[in-house]
């Protein structure tokens, strides 16, 4: 598989944004799957997201929609999407090689009071089929925890995506997390970061491509850039001795020894 990994700035502006989705995704025709980072339409808010917000069958995703399929790509959009009521999402549009949207994953785990108070968190994750792919996408923090991913992967998933806006100081935070999720259900992973400041944050790029085995095959620095990439899909046949997913044994429960309640709880 083809892959690029689009490390860019948004403007604020959806239509800007939306019209170098359209660019980017014109200039690599090549790419069997092209990634953008968590809310590039629009950008990343400070208060209040819904004025940079979104449909999720509205002209812009629409118009990204028909770029996919002229050209065959797949592609993965992070927005702000409007809900019909409540708060918006922090949303993921996945679009196959046809145009259609096979999915839109919103985001489950919220990142700080900030996140909290804009946006509503998801209540599910998403495996979806991208180019004949079963794709697991991820939104930035949520790559933080083990389990969304372990839950992609024993749900069928052949790649981890994560798309991101990620900031100082947490960049060693999610060049670790990155490599570690890899490792731990032995599944390629994608991982695209933005890049500028906003709202008050510096926003560190450094996207990637890693291996199941947990290493780095291709990276980008802090700038803006496109990472092209092959991989390998779905994963060469495993080591059977390190299989996780084939060893894991969920039946295993917590003994607490606390000695101050008695012992053996």
């Amino acid at each position: 598989m083809n892959v690029a990994l689009a490390q860019l700035t948004p403007t604020a502006d959806p239509g800007r944004d939306c019209a170098r989705v359209l660019e980017t995704i014109g200039q690599h025709p090549e790419a069997d799957l092209i990634l953008f980072p968590e809310l590039f339409i629009g950008g990343y808010p400070s208060g209040d997201p819904g004025p940079r917000s979104i449909a999720g069958d509205g002209p812009e995703l629409v118009a990204i929609g028909e770029a996919c399929r002229a050209n065959g790509t797949a592609a993965v959009v992070g927005f702000t999407e409007a809900m019909p009521s409540g708060p918006c999402s922090n949303s993921a549009a996945c679009f196959d090689t046809d145009g259609t949207v096979a999915g839109t994953y919103r985001k489950t785990h919220l990142f700080g009071p900030g996140e909290q108070a804009a946006f509503a968190p998801g209540g599910s994750m998403l495996a979806v089929r991208l180019d004949g792919l079963v794709v697991g996408p991820q939104i930035c923090f949520d790559v933080e925890f083990p389990e969304p991913s372990r839950k992609l992967a024993l749900a069928g998933a052949e790649l981890l995506v994560t798309i991101a806006a990620n900031m100082e100081p947490y960049a060693a935070d999610h060049r670790l997390a990155a490599r570690a999720r890899a490792l731990d259900n032995r599944l390629p992973h994608l991982y695209v970061n933005r890049t500028g400041s906003e709202a008050g944050f510096d926003f560190v790029g450094e996207s990637c491509v890693i291996a199941p085995d947990g290493s780095v095959t291709a990276e980008l620095g802090r700038d803006e850039g496109i990472l092209e990439a092959r991989i390998p899909v779905p994963a060469p046949h495993q080591d059977t001795q390190t299989g996780y997913l084939g060893q894991i044994r969920p039946e295993l429960h917590v003994i607490v020894q606390d000695q101050t309640n008695g012992g053996e709880r």
